[in-house]
Protein backbone atom coordinates (compact mmCIF):
# COMPACT_ATOMS: atom_id res chain seq x y z
CA UNK A 1 0.00 0.00 0.00
CA UNK A 2 1.14 3.65 -0.19
CA UNK A 3 3.45 4.71 2.28
CA UNK A 4 2.00 7.59 2.82
CA UNK A 5 -0.86 10.25 1.69
CA UNK A 6 0.73 13.12 0.09
CA UNK A 7 0.57 13.53 -3.76
CA UNK A 8 3.22 13.18 -6.36
CA UNK A 9 1.20 13.75 -9.06
CA UNK A 10 -2.14 15.56 -10.42
CA UNK A 11 -3.09 15.68 -14.12
CA UNK A 12 -5.77 18.41 -14.52
CA UNK A 13 -8.68 18.54 -16.87
CA UNK A 14 -6.03 17.15 -19.93
CA UNK A 15 -7.46 17.53 -23.39
CA UNK A 16 -5.19 16.13 -26.74
CA UNK A 17 -6.68 16.61 -29.85
CA UNK A 18 -5.13 14.64 -33.40
CA UNK A 19 -6.34 16.67 -36.52
CA UNK A 20 -10.21 16.12 -35.51
CA UNK A 21 -10.03 13.68 -33.30
CA UNK A 22 -10.04 14.03 -29.78
CA UNK A 23 -7.72 11.65 -27.98
CA UNK A 24 -8.60 12.35 -24.20
CA UNK A 25 -11.36 14.90 -22.96
CA UNK A 26 -11.33 16.43 -19.74
CA UNK A 27 -8.92 13.53 -18.23
CA UNK A 28 -7.50 13.87 -14.72
CA UNK A 29 -6.07 11.49 -12.40
CA UNK A 30 -4.22 11.53 -8.71
CA UNK A 31 -1.25 10.02 -7.67
CA UNK A 32 -0.54 9.30 -4.44
CA UNK A 33 3.39 9.22 -2.96
CA UNK A 34 4.07 6.11 -3.11
CA UNK A 35 1.34 4.09 -4.77
CA UNK A 36 1.24 2.03 -7.59
CA UNK A 37 -1.51 3.06 -9.48
CA UNK A 38 -3.11 1.08 -12.52
CA UNK A 39 -4.51 2.98 -15.72
CA UNK A 40 -7.13 0.59 -17.37
CA UNK A 41 -9.49 1.06 -20.29
CA UNK A 42 -10.07 -1.06 -23.90
CA UNK A 43 -7.58 -0.57 -26.44
CA UNK A 44 -8.07 3.24 -27.82
CA UNK A 45 -9.37 4.85 -24.58
CA UNK A 46 -6.48 7.36 -24.84
CA UNK A 47 -4.33 5.38 -22.09
CA UNK A 48 -0.80 5.51 -23.33
CA UNK A 49 -1.71 8.86 -25.20
CA UNK A 50 -2.44 10.30 -21.52
CA UNK A 51 1.36 8.55 -20.23
CA UNK A 52 2.86 10.59 -23.34
CA UNK A 53 1.38 13.91 -22.60
CA UNK A 54 3.21 13.50 -19.12
CA UNK A 55 6.27 12.58 -20.12
CA UNK A 56 6.79 15.19 -22.44
CA UNK A 57 6.58 12.84 -25.84
CA UNK A 58 3.57 14.93 -26.61
CA UNK A 59 5.06 18.42 -25.20
CA UNK A 60 3.78 20.96 -23.71
CA UNK A 61 1.71 23.59 -26.11
CA UNK A 62 0.36 19.94 -28.06
CA UNK A 63 -2.39 19.90 -25.15
CA UNK A 64 -4.55 21.80 -23.22
CA UNK A 65 -5.13 21.44 -19.32
CA UNK A 66 -1.93 21.25 -16.51
CA UNK A 67 0.49 18.45 -15.07
CA UNK A 68 1.29 19.04 -11.39
CA UNK A 69 4.43 17.43 -10.41
CA UNK A 70 5.54 17.63 -6.41
CA UNK A 71 3.30 20.64 -6.34
CA UNK A 72 5.19 22.11 -9.22
CA UNK A 73 2.94 23.37 -12.48
CA UNK A 74 5.16 21.17 -15.22
CA UNK A 75 5.68 22.69 -18.83
CA UNK A 76 7.79 19.40 -20.50
CA UNK A 77 8.73 20.03 -24.30
CA UNK A 78 10.72 17.00 -24.07
CA UNK A 79 11.32 13.51 -22.49
CA UNK A 80 14.85 14.66 -21.35
CA UNK A 81 12.65 17.60 -19.16
CA UNK A 82 10.58 14.97 -17.66
CA UNK A 83 13.48 12.63 -17.01
CA UNK A 84 15.46 15.26 -15.21
CA UNK A 85 12.55 15.64 -12.57
CA UNK A 86 12.47 11.97 -11.60
CA UNK A 87 9.69 10.90 -14.40
CA UNK A 88 10.97 7.92 -16.89
CA UNK A 89 8.80 6.40 -19.27
CA UNK A 90 8.81 2.94 -20.42
CA UNK A 91 6.84 1.72 -23.69
CA UNK A 92 5.49 -1.33 -24.72
CA UNK A 93 7.61 -1.84 -27.66
CA UNK A 94 10.74 -1.70 -25.76
CA UNK A 95 13.86 1.01 -26.65
CA UNK A 96 16.65 -1.23 -26.87
CA UNK A 97 19.19 -1.93 -29.36
CA UNK A 98 19.61 -5.66 -29.75
CA UNK A 99 23.05 -5.34 -31.14
CA UNK A 100 24.40 -3.35 -27.92
CA UNK A 101 25.62 -4.48 -25.03
CA UNK A 102 23.32 -4.69 -21.49
CA UNK A 103 25.33 -2.59 -20.33
CA UNK A 104 25.46 -0.10 -23.50
CA UNK A 105 21.78 -0.33 -23.50
CA UNK A 106 21.39 1.37 -19.79
CA UNK A 107 23.74 3.68 -20.69
CA UNK A 108 22.13 4.70 -24.34
CA UNK A 109 21.63 8.78 -24.27
CA UNK A 110 22.88 8.95 -20.51
CA UNK A 111 26.44 8.32 -21.00
CA UNK A 112 29.27 8.58 -18.05
CA UNK A 113 32.07 10.81 -18.73
CA UNK A 114 35.49 12.29 -18.15
CA UNK A 115 36.18 15.15 -20.06
CA UNK A 116 34.79 14.25 -22.86
CA UNK A 117 35.81 10.09 -23.16
CA UNK A 118 33.06 7.96 -22.05
CA UNK A 119 34.27 6.98 -18.37
CA UNK A 120 33.93 2.71 -18.81
CA UNK A 121 35.01 1.92 -15.56
CA UNK A 122 32.17 3.90 -13.73
CA UNK A 123 29.01 2.49 -16.48
CA UNK A 124 30.54 -0.90 -15.38
CA UNK A 125 30.10 -0.70 -11.97
CA UNK A 126 26.70 1.41 -11.64
CA UNK A 127 25.63 -1.28 -14.30
CA UNK A 128 26.56 -4.09 -12.00
CA UNK A 129 24.70 -2.18 -9.03
CA UNK A 130 21.38 -1.71 -10.78
CA UNK A 131 21.41 -4.88 -12.50
CA UNK A 132 22.07 -6.61 -9.15
CA UNK A 133 18.80 -4.54 -7.59
CA UNK A 134 16.68 -5.77 -10.65
CA UNK A 135 17.96 -9.31 -10.04
CA UNK A 136 19.33 -9.28 -13.76
CA UNK A 137 21.99 -11.81 -13.20
CA UNK A 138 23.64 -11.43 -16.58
CA UNK A 139 27.10 -10.13 -17.66
CA UNK A 140 26.92 -6.49 -19.07
CA UNK A 141 28.26 -7.35 -21.82
CA UNK A 142 25.70 -9.75 -23.16
CA UNK A 143 24.13 -8.15 -26.20
CA UNK A 144 20.51 -7.52 -26.15
CA UNK A 145 19.21 -9.81 -28.94
CA UNK A 146 20.87 -12.87 -26.45
CA UNK A 147 18.05 -12.60 -23.64
CA UNK A 148 14.75 -13.04 -23.58
CA UNK A 149 11.51 -10.65 -23.14
CA UNK A 150 11.37 -10.97 -19.51
CA UNK A 151 15.07 -9.69 -18.76
CA UNK A 152 15.20 -7.17 -21.70
CA UNK A 153 12.51 -5.71 -19.29
CA UNK A 154 14.64 -5.68 -16.32
CA UNK A 155 17.69 -4.06 -18.22
CA UNK A 156 14.64 -1.32 -19.19
CA UNK A 157 13.84 -0.96 -15.46
CA UNK A 158 17.89 -0.57 -14.43
CA UNK A 159 18.11 2.03 -16.85
CA UNK A 160 15.85 3.95 -15.71
CA UNK A 161 17.35 3.70 -11.95
CA UNK A 162 20.39 5.09 -13.57
CA UNK A 163 18.16 8.54 -14.60
CA UNK A 164 17.15 8.67 -10.86
CA UNK A 165 13.66 7.70 -11.10
CA UNK A 166 10.79 8.65 -9.04
CA UNK A 167 7.98 8.34 -10.97
CA UNK A 168 8.36 4.94 -13.04
CA UNK A 169 5.45 4.46 -16.41
CA UNK A 170 5.24 0.74 -17.60
CA UNK A 171 3.14 0.78 -20.33
CA UNK A 172 1.66 -3.10 -20.74
CA UNK A 173 5.23 -4.17 -18.30
CA UNK A 174 4.18 -8.03 -19.07
CA UNK A 175 1.68 -8.36 -22.26
CA UNK A 176 4.90 -10.09 -23.57
CA UNK A 177 5.86 -12.38 -20.13
CA UNK A 178 4.41 -15.84 -18.71
CA UNK A 179 2.67 -15.74 -15.57
CA UNK A 180 5.78 -17.04 -13.67
CA UNK A 181 8.15 -13.85 -14.82
CA UNK A 182 4.57 -11.26 -14.64
CA UNK A 183 4.40 -11.80 -10.86
CA UNK A 184 8.42 -11.44 -10.63
CA UNK A 185 8.26 -8.45 -12.13
CA UNK A 186 5.52 -6.60 -10.17
CA UNK A 187 6.78 -7.95 -7.41
CA UNK A 188 10.02 -6.38 -8.60
CA UNK A 189 8.04 -3.04 -8.95
CA UNK A 190 6.91 -3.63 -5.31
CA UNK A 191 10.20 -4.19 -4.08
CA UNK A 192 11.05 -0.64 -5.62
CA UNK A 193 8.53 1.18 -4.32
CA UNK A 194 9.17 -0.01 -0.59
CA UNK A 195 12.94 -0.11 -0.71
CA UNK A 196 13.56 3.18 -2.72
CA UNK A 197 10.06 5.08 -2.47
CA UNK A 198 10.03 4.82 -6.15
CA UNK A 199 5.82 5.30 -6.86
CA UNK A 200 4.66 3.59 -10.39
CA UNK A 201 1.71 3.81 -13.02
CA UNK A 202 1.35 0.82 -14.88
CA UNK A 203 -0.87 0.34 -17.61
CA UNK A 204 -2.34 -3.26 -17.96
CA UNK A 205 -5.29 -5.46 -18.90
CA UNK A 206 -4.51 -8.34 -16.91
CA UNK A 207 -7.15 -7.91 -13.99
CA UNK A 208 -5.76 -10.77 -12.18
CA UNK A 209 -1.99 -8.30 -12.01
CA UNK A 210 -3.69 -5.26 -11.17
CA UNK A 211 -5.91 -7.01 -8.53
CA UNK A 212 -2.21 -8.65 -7.32
CA UNK A 213 -0.16 -5.23 -7.15
CA UNK A 214 -2.29 -1.76 -7.53
CA UNK A 215 -3.23 0.30 -4.69
CA UNK A 216 -5.38 2.11 -6.63
CA UNK A 217 -6.96 1.87 -10.66
CA UNK A 218 -7.88 4.70 -13.06
CA UNK A 219 -10.10 3.85 -15.55
CA UNK A 220 -10.45 5.80 -18.85
CA UNK A 221 -12.83 4.73 -21.66
CA UNK A 222 -13.37 7.01 -25.21
CA UNK A 223 -10.89 9.29 -23.64
CA UNK A 224 -13.00 10.25 -20.95
CA UNK A 225 -12.90 9.65 -17.12
CA UNK A 226 -14.91 6.98 -15.32
CA UNK A 227 -13.77 5.88 -12.87
CA UNK A 228 -11.65 5.86 -10.06
CA UNK A 229 -11.06 2.65 -7.31
CA UNK A 230 -8.99 2.66 -4.69
CA UNK A 231 -7.63 -1.37 -3.11
CA UNK A 232 -6.84 -2.50 0.23
CA UNK A 233 -7.03 -5.42 2.01
CA UNK A 234 -10.92 -4.94 3.15
CA UNK A 235 -11.51 -3.37 -0.40
CA UNK A 236 -10.21 -5.83 -3.04
CA UNK A 237 -10.61 -5.35 -6.87
CA UNK A 238 -14.45 -6.03 -7.83
CA UNK A 239 -13.19 -7.21 -11.53
CA UNK A 240 -16.98 -7.33 -12.43
CA UNK A 241 -16.85 -3.82 -11.61
CA UNK A 242 -13.96 -2.80 -13.43
CA UNK A 243 -14.51 -4.48 -16.76
CA UNK A 244 -18.13 -2.76 -16.63
CA UNK A 245 -16.42 0.63 -16.40
CA UNK A 246 -13.72 -0.33 -18.93
CA UNK A 247 -16.23 -1.98 -21.90
CA UNK A 248 -19.65 0.42 -20.47
CA UNK A 249 -20.97 -2.70 -20.35
CA UNK A 250 -21.20 -5.98 -17.94
CA UNK A 251 -19.61 -8.90 -19.26
CA UNK A 252 -20.79 -11.91 -17.56
CA UNK A 253 -18.87 -14.26 -18.99
CA UNK A 254 -15.08 -14.01 -20.34
CA UNK A 255 -15.18 -16.58 -22.75
CA UNK A 256 -18.07 -17.42 -25.19
CA UNK A 257 -20.42 -20.29 -25.12
CA UNK A 258 -18.90 -22.66 -27.82
CA UNK A 259 -20.42 -25.77 -28.75
CA UNK A 260 -17.63 -28.02 -31.20
CA UNK A 261 -18.37 -29.56 -33.87
CA UNK A 262 -15.43 -31.81 -34.68
CA UNK A 263 -14.32 -33.30 -37.52
CA UNK A 264 -11.82 -34.95 -39.30
CA UNK A 265 -7.81 -34.75 -38.71
CA UNK A 266 -7.24 -31.82 -40.76
CA UNK A 267 -3.04 -30.83 -39.77
CA UNK A 268 -0.68 -33.59 -38.53
CA UNK A 269 2.84 -32.58 -37.45
CA UNK A 270 4.98 -36.14 -36.68
CA UNK A 271 8.58 -36.07 -35.55
CA UNK A 272 9.34 -32.63 -35.92
CA UNK A 273 13.29 -31.81 -35.28
CA UNK A 274 14.79 -27.93 -35.70
CA UNK A 275 18.01 -26.81 -34.36
CA UNK A 276 18.72 -23.48 -33.24
CA UNK A 277 19.54 -20.82 -36.20
CA UNK A 278 23.31 -20.05 -34.15
CA UNK A 279 23.85 -23.34 -32.58
CA UNK A 280 23.52 -26.07 -34.73
CA UNK A 281 24.24 -28.23 -31.92
CA UNK A 282 21.11 -27.50 -29.89
CA UNK A 283 17.70 -28.89 -30.60
CA UNK A 284 14.77 -26.30 -30.41
CA UNK A 285 11.85 -29.27 -31.36
CA UNK A 286 12.84 -32.41 -30.09
CA UNK A 287 10.55 -34.88 -32.16
CA UNK A 288 7.51 -32.88 -31.56
CA UNK A 289 3.92 -34.09 -33.03
CA UNK A 290 0.21 -33.11 -32.85
CA UNK A 291 -2.62 -33.01 -34.50
CA UNK A 292 -5.70 -30.65 -34.60
CA UNK A 293 -9.12 -31.50 -36.41
CA UNK A 294 -11.57 -29.30 -38.80
CA UNK A 295 -13.49 -27.63 -35.95
CA UNK A 296 -11.14 -28.13 -33.27
CA UNK A 297 -9.43 -25.91 -31.20
CA UNK A 298 -6.60 -27.03 -30.03
CA UNK A 299 -4.19 -25.27 -27.51
CA UNK A 300 -0.30 -25.08 -27.05
CA UNK A 301 0.66 -23.87 -23.59
CA UNK A 302 4.60 -24.15 -22.04
CA UNK A 303 7.09 -21.21 -20.28
CA UNK A 304 9.27 -18.90 -22.51
CA UNK A 305 11.71 -21.25 -24.19
CA UNK A 306 9.47 -24.11 -24.34
CA UNK A 307 9.72 -24.07 -27.99
CA UNK A 308 6.14 -22.98 -28.94
CA UNK A 309 6.37 -20.30 -31.12
CA UNK A 310 9.81 -22.11 -33.22
CA UNK A 311 8.22 -24.63 -33.64
CA UNK A 312 5.40 -23.39 -35.44
CA UNK A 313 7.57 -21.00 -37.56
CA UNK A 314 9.58 -23.10 -38.37
CA UNK A 315 6.44 -25.69 -39.56
CA UNK A 316 4.92 -22.46 -41.09
CA UNK A 317 7.62 -22.68 -43.95
CA UNK A 318 10.72 -22.82 -42.27
CA UNK A 319 10.94 -19.28 -40.89
CA UNK A 320 13.13 -19.74 -37.75
CA UNK A 321 16.02 -22.57 -36.86
CA UNK A 322 18.27 -24.89 -39.24
CA UNK A 323 18.12 -28.47 -40.28
CA UNK A 324 14.46 -29.04 -39.71
CA UNK A 325 12.90 -32.63 -40.43
CA UNK A 326 10.23 -34.26 -39.76
CA UNK A 327 6.60 -35.09 -41.51
CA UNK A 328 3.42 -32.45 -42.17
CA UNK A 329 0.38 -33.98 -43.19
CA UNK A 330 -3.00 -32.10 -44.54
CA UNK A 331 -6.03 -33.98 -44.68
CA UNK A 332 -3.80 -36.80 -44.46
CA UNK A 333 -1.88 -36.17 -47.15
CA UNK A 334 1.63 -35.63 -46.88
CA UNK A 335 3.17 -32.16 -47.86
CA UNK A 336 6.43 -29.88 -47.81
CA UNK A 337 6.42 -26.48 -46.77
CA UNK A 338 9.97 -25.21 -47.99
CA UNK A 339 8.47 -21.42 -47.92
CA UNK A 340 5.62 -19.60 -46.58
CA UNK A 341 4.12 -19.31 -49.69
CA UNK A 342 3.92 -23.19 -50.21
CA UNK A 343 2.38 -23.46 -46.82
CA UNK A 344 -0.43 -20.88 -47.88
CA UNK A 345 -0.94 -22.61 -50.75
CA UNK A 346 -1.91 -26.18 -49.07
CA UNK A 347 -4.54 -23.80 -47.10
CA UNK A 348 -2.18 -23.11 -43.75
CA UNK A 349 -1.82 -19.71 -42.11
CA UNK A 350 0.02 -18.38 -39.58
CA UNK A 351 -0.90 -15.18 -37.39
CA UNK A 352 2.40 -13.81 -35.72
CA UNK A 353 2.51 -13.06 -32.21
CA UNK A 354 4.32 -9.42 -33.23
CA UNK A 355 1.76 -8.06 -35.39
CA UNK A 356 3.65 -4.77 -35.34
CA UNK A 357 6.66 -6.20 -36.71
CA UNK A 358 5.93 -9.12 -39.19
CA UNK A 359 1.99 -8.93 -38.63
CA UNK A 360 1.02 -5.69 -40.28
CA UNK A 361 2.51 -3.02 -42.66
CA UNK A 362 1.72 -0.25 -40.54
CA UNK A 363 2.19 2.41 -43.14
CA UNK A 364 -0.18 0.83 -45.28
CA UNK A 365 -4.08 0.94 -45.09
CA UNK A 366 -6.25 -1.85 -43.46
CA UNK A 367 -7.64 -2.68 -47.39
CA UNK A 368 -4.12 -3.56 -48.36
CA UNK A 369 -2.84 -5.25 -45.52
CA UNK A 370 -6.29 -7.58 -45.61
CA UNK A 371 -4.72 -8.41 -48.98
CA UNK A 372 -1.43 -9.19 -48.72
CA UNK A 373 -1.92 -13.29 -47.83
CA UNK A 374 -4.62 -13.12 -51.05
CA UNK A 375 -3.24 -11.01 -53.60
CA UNK A 376 -2.66 -14.41 -55.80
CA UNK A 377 -6.09 -15.12 -55.52
CA UNK A 378 -7.53 -11.52 -56.45
CA UNK A 379 -5.56 -10.88 -58.88
CA UNK A 380 -6.06 -11.64 -62.68
CA UNK A 381 -4.23 -14.42 -64.71
CA UNK A 382 -1.99 -11.07 -65.82
CA UNK A 383 -1.12 -10.83 -61.92
CA UNK A 384 -3.35 -7.47 -61.82
CA UNK A 385 -4.96 -7.11 -58.13
CA UNK A 386 -8.85 -6.37 -58.99
CA UNK A 387 -9.08 -3.28 -56.39
CA UNK A 388 -13.27 -4.14 -56.36
CA UNK A 389 -12.75 -7.49 -55.30
CA UNK A 390 -9.92 -6.15 -52.51
CA UNK A 391 -12.69 -3.49 -51.43
CA UNK A 392 -15.26 -5.69 -50.94
CA UNK A 393 -13.11 -8.30 -49.07
CA UNK A 394 -11.27 -5.81 -46.86
CA UNK A 395 -15.13 -4.10 -46.11
CA UNK A 396 -16.45 -8.04 -45.71
CA UNK A 397 -13.96 -8.20 -42.39
CA UNK A 398 -14.20 -4.70 -41.35
CA UNK A 399 -17.75 -4.79 -40.65
CA UNK A 400 -18.36 -8.66 -39.55
CA UNK A 401 -14.89 -8.21 -37.05
CA UNK A 402 -16.53 -4.87 -35.84
CA UNK A 403 -13.01 -3.58 -36.35
CA UNK A 404 -12.82 0.30 -35.03
CA UNK A 405 -12.43 2.59 -37.79
CA UNK A 406 -14.64 4.47 -40.37
CA UNK A 407 -12.64 3.11 -43.28
CA UNK A 408 -10.51 0.61 -44.82
CA UNK A 409 -8.36 3.46 -46.11
CA UNK A 410 -7.17 3.67 -42.61
CA UNK A 411 -3.34 3.31 -41.90
CA UNK A 412 -3.28 0.15 -39.86
CA UNK A 413 -0.50 2.13 -37.63
CA UNK A 414 -3.72 3.79 -36.82
CA UNK A 415 -5.57 1.45 -35.31
CA UNK A 416 -5.66 0.42 -31.48
CA UNK A 417 -4.24 -2.96 -30.70
CA UNK A 418 -7.36 -4.52 -30.79
CA UNK A 419 -8.82 -3.74 -33.94
CA UNK A 420 -4.87 -3.97 -35.45
CA UNK A 421 -5.57 -7.79 -34.30
CA UNK A 422 -8.86 -7.98 -35.90
CA UNK A 423 -6.76 -6.38 -39.31
CA UNK A 424 -4.21 -9.54 -39.06
CA UNK A 425 -6.94 -11.99 -38.86
CA UNK A 426 -9.44 -10.89 -41.25
CA UNK A 427 -5.60 -11.18 -43.60
CA UNK A 428 -6.02 -14.91 -43.06
CA UNK A 429 -9.37 -15.46 -42.94
CA UNK A 430 -9.50 -14.10 -46.64
CA UNK A 431 -7.28 -16.90 -47.70
CA UNK A 432 -9.86 -19.11 -46.59
CA UNK A 433 -7.47 -21.64 -44.36
CA UNK A 434 -8.07 -25.37 -43.39
CA UNK A 435 -5.71 -24.73 -40.88
CA UNK A 436 -4.58 -21.25 -38.52
CA UNK A 437 -2.04 -21.22 -36.17
CA UNK A 438 -2.76 -18.09 -33.85
CA UNK A 439 0.35 -17.41 -32.12
CA UNK A 440 -0.70 -14.82 -28.91
CA UNK A 441 -3.94 -13.56 -30.26
CA UNK A 442 -4.68 -11.41 -27.60
CA UNK A 443 -1.65 -10.35 -26.41
CA UNK A 444 -1.99 -6.66 -25.30
CA UNK A 445 -5.34 -6.43 -25.98
CA UNK A 446 -8.59 -5.54 -23.60
CA UNK A 447 -11.03 -7.61 -22.37
CA UNK A 448 -13.54 -6.44 -24.14
CA UNK A 449 -11.50 -6.95 -27.63
CA UNK A 450 -10.48 -10.23 -26.72
CA UNK A 451 -14.35 -11.33 -26.23
CA UNK A 452 -14.53 -10.04 -30.05
CA UNK A 453 -11.30 -12.22 -30.83
CA UNK A 454 -12.49 -15.18 -29.00
CA UNK A 455 -16.07 -14.78 -30.80
CA UNK A 456 -14.13 -14.73 -34.19
CA UNK A 457 -11.97 -18.22 -33.37
CA UNK A 458 -15.11 -19.88 -32.71
CA UNK A 459 -16.41 -18.41 -35.75
CA UNK A 460 -13.27 -20.03 -37.56
CA UNK A 461 -13.74 -23.42 -35.92
CA UNK A 462 -17.40 -23.20 -37.15
CA UNK A 463 -16.70 -22.88 -40.44
CA UNK A 464 -14.57 -26.19 -41.06
CA UNK A 465 -11.10 -24.98 -39.90
CA UNK A 466 -8.30 -26.28 -37.51
CA UNK A 467 -7.59 -23.73 -35.26
CA UNK A 468 -4.23 -23.91 -33.03
CA UNK A 469 -3.70 -20.94 -30.37
CA UNK A 470 -0.07 -20.61 -28.49
CA UNK A 471 -0.98 -18.32 -25.53
CA UNK A 472 0.91 -17.76 -22.29
CA UNK A 473 -2.47 -17.08 -20.37
CA UNK A 474 -3.72 -20.63 -18.84
CA UNK A 475 -6.85 -19.22 -17.97
CA UNK A 476 -7.24 -18.52 -21.90
CA UNK A 477 -6.51 -21.65 -22.93
CA UNK A 478 -8.75 -23.19 -20.97
CA UNK A 479 -11.63 -21.32 -22.03
CA UNK A 480 -11.71 -21.24 -25.78
CA UNK A 481 -9.90 -24.94 -26.74
CA UNK A 482 -10.91 -28.32 -26.90
CA UNK A 483 -7.64 -29.68 -26.16
CA UNK A 484 -4.11 -28.57 -24.94
CA UNK A 485 -0.91 -29.91 -25.56
CA UNK A 486 1.87 -28.88 -23.39
CA UNK A 487 5.38 -28.56 -24.35
CA UNK A 488 9.02 -27.89 -22.25
CA UNK A 489 12.18 -27.92 -23.60
CA UNK A 490 11.54 -28.48 -27.01
CA UNK A 491 8.93 -31.76 -26.39
CA UNK A 492 5.40 -32.12 -25.99
CA UNK A 493 5.05 -33.75 -22.45
CA UNK A 494 1.32 -33.75 -22.56
CA UNK A 495 -1.92 -33.64 -23.97
CA UNK A 496 -5.37 -32.70 -21.84
CA UNK A 497 -8.94 -32.59 -22.69
CA UNK A 498 -9.60 -28.62 -21.56
CA UNK A 499 -12.83 -29.03 -19.98
CA UNK A 500 -11.11 -31.36 -17.32
CA UNK A 501 -7.95 -30.27 -16.86
CA UNK A 502 -6.79 -27.48 -15.10
CA UNK A 503 -4.14 -24.37 -14.46
CA UNK A 504 -2.19 -27.16 -11.75
CA UNK A 505 -1.95 -30.05 -14.13
CA UNK A 506 -1.29 -27.80 -16.89
CA UNK A 507 1.83 -26.10 -15.20
CA UNK A 508 2.72 -29.85 -13.86
CA UNK A 509 3.41 -30.59 -17.33
CA UNK A 510 4.99 -27.46 -18.55
CA UNK A 511 7.53 -27.83 -16.29
CA UNK A 512 8.29 -31.61 -16.66
CA UNK A 513 11.46 -33.26 -18.46
CA UNK A 514 9.69 -36.40 -19.41
CA UNK A 515 8.19 -36.46 -23.55
CA UNK A 516 4.74 -37.94 -23.96
CA UNK A 517 5.01 -41.28 -25.74
CA UNK A 518 4.28 -40.59 -29.12
CA UNK A 519 1.23 -42.79 -29.31
CA UNK A 520 -0.77 -40.76 -26.67
CA UNK A 521 0.12 -37.49 -28.35
CA UNK A 522 -2.59 -37.83 -31.41
CA UNK A 523 -5.87 -37.92 -28.67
Amino acid sequence: MATNGDVILEMRHIVKRFGPVTALNDVNITVKRGQIFSICGENGAGKSTLMNVLSGVYPYGTYEGDIVYNGETCKFKTIRDSEEKGIVIIHQELALVPYMSIQENIFLGNQKKKGIAIDADQQRKIAYDVMKKVGLDENPDTLISNIGVGKQQLVEIAKALTKNVKLLILDEPTAALNDEDSKNLLDLIDGLRREQGITAIIISHKLNEIAYSADAVQVIRDGHTISHIDIDAEHPLDQDVLIRDMVGRPLTNRYPVHEPHIGKEMFRVEDWKMHHPLDENRLVAKNVSFNVRAGEIVGMAGLIGAGRTETAMSVFGRQYGTNASGKIFVEGKEVKFPTVRSAIDHGVAYATEDRKVYGLNLMKTIRENTSLASLKELSNKLGVVDETREKQTAEKYRKEFRTKAPTIEMPAGNLSGGNQQKVVLAKWMATDPKVLILDEPTRGIDVGAKYDIYEIIDQLADSGSAVVVISSELPELLGICDRIYTMSAGQITGVFNAKTTNQEELMKYMTSPTALPKDQVFA
